[in-house]
């Protein structure tokens, strides 16, 4: 098993590519989570930029594998 790259990063900020390719969703479905509280909100950037905390991302995996596992 590999170490995760992100965990020796203090904090990293994820660009919504990033997010899709990790969580194995679409922009739509993502931001569909979020207005419904599902998934993390992003962090604003700039006026048109967003991202998203790898932590926040990271916690959404683990907590839909657990909820998949029961």
């Amino acid at each position: 098993m590999q170490a995760n790259p992100r965990a020796s990063s203090p904090q990293q900020l994820l660009r919504l590519p990033q997010v899709e390719a990790l969580v194995g969703i679409r922009k739509s479905s993502i931001y569909e989570g979020v207005k419904a509280g599902t998934f993390p909100a992003p962090i604003k950037l700039s006026r048109r930029a967003v991202c998203w905390p790898a932590a926040a991302i990271d916690a959404w995996i683990t907590e839909r594998i657990k909820a998949g596992a029961k």
